[in-house]
């Protein structure tokens, strides 16, 4: 059986969990699915889940659970799997996730591979994994005994390709025993909800910008692009290295992974380093004056040519 662990807050599902439940589909291969979803209050949760085309849904409910501590979700998840006794763990590469995976993997002894982009059934199961900045890919097989853990990079499925069920699955609650008095953290606010922060992997329309907006004077010709979308403005990591947009909006291989229903690329060459971060995205859309500019090569419709010119030509159209 494969297990799923869903991420949820205040009621609300991160929608990489969708993504995740995609990639457990595309390699279950006939083995069952099970998603576990923990937190205090979480059943509307467990329901949203239960319509995904899986076994059954598992609630784990404990005031101990909320809000989230690393000691919490492992002491929780534990007992979980040693109930449902699964052959791979399946998480979202998500801050929450990287916070507790390693402890718990290490807790319970066994291997964990992270951010993974995509798996390979042929022989072996393998997970690839980018290395160098995403240059090279390798191969990883985990070792020992299951249950395996993995993580999956945000964008590395999709969550609209995430099955349904034609009824709902079915869910039940499992019982789990936490001493709250061994939770050794006093969590603060997350990270993506601290004053100007922004989670872009959240977000379903984004607009970047690149070298090609020449000055931070020009952002307001992107960031009307954006308004008019309903989009977050985002950017390369040379306009956020050089102060123009702060660094939670930079996307690539030293900021985040997005894989937003809409991506507008303004001014981007396309430097594996960024491509890295949005080629998850549902649709690309290129907006280049270099017409051999390799942001073409992923881009779903492309346009080569100033932006200057086209982007208002956009936004006067959206207008309408």
């Amino acid at each position: 059986m494969i297990l799923v662990i869903a991420e949820q807050r205040a009621g609300i599902l991160n929608r990489a969990t969708w993504e995740t439940i995609a990639g457990a589909q595309q390699i279950a291969a006939g083995e069952p699915i099970t998603v576990v979803v923990l937190g205090s209050g979480a059943g509307a949760v467990a329901n949203e889940l239960a319509t995904a085309e899986v076994r059954e849904v598992v609630n784990v409910e404990h005031a101990a659970l909320e809000p989230y501590t690393p000691d919490g979700y492992t002491a929780a998840l534990q007992q979980a799997i040693d109930q449902l006794a699964p052959s791979l763990v399946l998480l979202p590469h998500t801050y929450q996730t990287r916070d507790f995976a390693p402890k718990l993997a290490a807790r319970l002894d066994r291997a964990l591979i992270t951010d993974a982009t995509g798996v390979k059934t042929t022989g072996e199961r393998a997970f690839v994994r980018q290395m160098f900045q995403g240059k090279l890919t390798a191969d990883v097989v985990p070792q020992g005994p299951g249950p395996h853990f993995v993580t999956f990079q945000i964008g590395a499925f999709r969550a609209d390709q995430a099955a349904r069920g034609a009824a709902p699955a079915p869910v039940r609650s499992i019982a789990v025993t936490i001493d709250a008095s061994a939770i050794r953290q006093k969590p603060e606010a997350p990270f993506q909800e601290a004053k100007q922060a922004v989670d872009l992997s959240q977000a379903e329309r984004i607009v970047a910008v690149g070298r090609g907006i020449k000055a931070a004077e020009h952002l307001p010709v992107a960031q009307k692009l954006a308004d008019a979308l309903g989009a977050e403005l985002a950017a390369s990591r040379p306009i956020c290295d050089s102060g123009w947009l702060p660094m939670e909006r930079q996307i690539g291989s030293s900021g985040q992974t997005v894989a937003p229903k809409l991506y507008i690329a303004l001014g981007i060459s396309g430097a594996i380093q960024h491509v890295v971060g949005m080629k998850g995205s549902r649709t690309i859309v290129a907006i280049n004056k270099d017409a051999d500019a390799p942001i073409f090569e992923v881009a779903d419709y492309g346009i080569a040519g100033d932006l200057f010119e086209i982007v208002p030509a956009i936004v006067a159209e959206l207008q309408k």
